[in-house]
């Protein structure tokens, strides 16, 4: 049950407030994206003007200090860097958000069309790098710092507890955090129950051959030398895997799996900060199995901070967010966008795509590891392509889609064949 004081007490009240939070219902309209770059103090100067040279990174590139980050960004800068930031929206609605690793992140609005969306976010990402040229902050495309040993900047409760949770495990949850970047696509869940659950596992069915397709961190500060095709990727899958859930599920799964993730961190009745002991799930929680330490029981707000400490390859959270794909080349950031979009345009298409992948369907971890080197991933990865670019109208989307189905056909990653500076 849910009690008078918000508190929820039950497995069936929490799956019940889950399924209505994480599927919200009707005639799939919208499409969003999120765009996450890396950013370095320029060679200039800490305070003088940026190039417009494509920047990269290197071994001597410095993070810039959140201080100049808050101060580029100014009245666009979040409360994480800047407290008292009103955090207004660039010019054509995306609002600016900064990672660990001081990696900066365009969230557009939900438009109609790729198009319009490809419009949007390119204008702000015009308004964003000149905001941070001017403090001599660049911004640097990418999937992978291969460079830079992983310093996390941000000082949040959030940030920190990931760091030490994830920090049992190995390395990797600190790279994960602070030196990889990507392409999030986020579209509407579907008209009904049984319609969401087919587009989400439809996203997931696609989603090994759209890795590949769209692979692009091949290096990774301080990991081995074996050819992984998306480093990005292996941060996720190396860090802990009891945050990833199986990717076949009904919502009634997703709920279960939810409540019986362990917990990252929780407020206390007395406002503090606990980490609780390992393997401590949600479920605990509201069974009252942790009342000792934490002096109340969840209530939806807990919960709702407990779903953004998960990890699926794609998240729902009212919408389907798509998390597989890795950060692109300068300039190629559509791309994914466009074909995950078209993909799942119509009920029809999507059919199609789902036989084109059914046999790579599971192959996440090949994926990551060999990408378009793996014939029948490639086979599928440019089969989809053009399936998605026969599925767009002519235009800028229907030409990029079809030269990235001629380049997976090539076996050649977005790096390859990118536009150099």
């Amino acid at each position: 049950m849910t009690t008078t004081s918000g508190e929820i007490t039950s497995r069936p009240a929490a799956a019940a407030h889950l399924t209505r939070v994480c599927f919200k219902l009707g005639p799939p309209r919208l499409v969003g994206a999120e765009l996450e770059w890396f950013t370095r103090v320029a060679e200039e100067s800490p305070l003088g003007p940026v190039s417009d040279a494509r920047p990269a990174l290197t071994a001597e590139a410095a993070r810039p200090e959140l201080r100049d980050l808050a101060a580029a960004l100014g009245q666009h800068a979040p409360r994480s860097i800047a407290p008292d930031s009103p955090e207004l929206p660039l010019g054509s609605g995306s609002v600016v958000s900064v990672e660990p690793g001081g990696q900066i992140e365009l969230s557009s609005v939900p438009l109609a069309d790729t198009g319009a969306l490809r419009r949007a976010l390119a204008a702000d990402e015009a308004r964003l790098r000149a905001l941070l040229a001017a403090r001599g902050i660049a911004v640097v495309a990418g999937a992978a710092d291969g460079f830079r040993p992983p310093q996390r900047l941000l000082t949040t409760e959030r940030y920190r507890a990931m760091e030490e949770s994830f920090g049992r495990s190995g390395r990797f949850g600190a790279l994960m955090m602070c030196n990889t970047a990507a392409v999030q696509v986020a579209l509407d869940a579907g008209v009904d129950a049984d319609h969401a659950v087919t587009r989400w596992t439809l996203l997931h069915t696609i989603g090994p051959a759209l890795m590949s397709a769209f692979a692009n961190s091949p290096d990774l500060h301080g990991v081995d030398g074996s050819p992984w095709a998306s480093q990005r990727m292996r941060t996720w899958l190396e860090t802990d895997r009891t945050r990833i859930p199986p990717p076949a599920q009904t919502i009634d799964d997703y709920t279960d799996w939810v409540l019986a993730v362990p917990l990252l961190c929780v407020r206390t009745a007395a406002g503090t900060l606990w980490t609780p002991p390992a393997g401590a799930t949600f479920a605990d929680w509201m069974d009252g199995h942790l009342d000792a330490a934490v002096g109340r029981r969840p209530d939806a707000g807990d919960l709702a901070y407990h779903v953004s400490t998960v990890f699926p390859m794609v998240r729902p959270q009212g919408y389907l967010e798509v998390r597989y794909l890795d950060g692109q080349p300068a300039g190629m950031w559509s791309v994914p966008i466009a074909a995950v979009t078209a993909l799942l345009s119509t009920d029809e298409v999507g059919a199609a795509a789902a036989a084109i992948a059914e046999s790579t369907a599971d192959a996440w971890l090949r994926a990551a590891q060999c990408g378009l080197r793996d014939a029948e991933l490639r086979s599928a990865a440019s089969h989809l392509l053009s399936l998605a670019a026969e599925a767009t109208p002519a235009g800028t989307d229907h030409d990029d889609l079809a030269a990235a189905a001629a380049r997976c056909a090539r076996g050649h990653t977005p790096a390859q064949e990118a536009i150099p500076a």
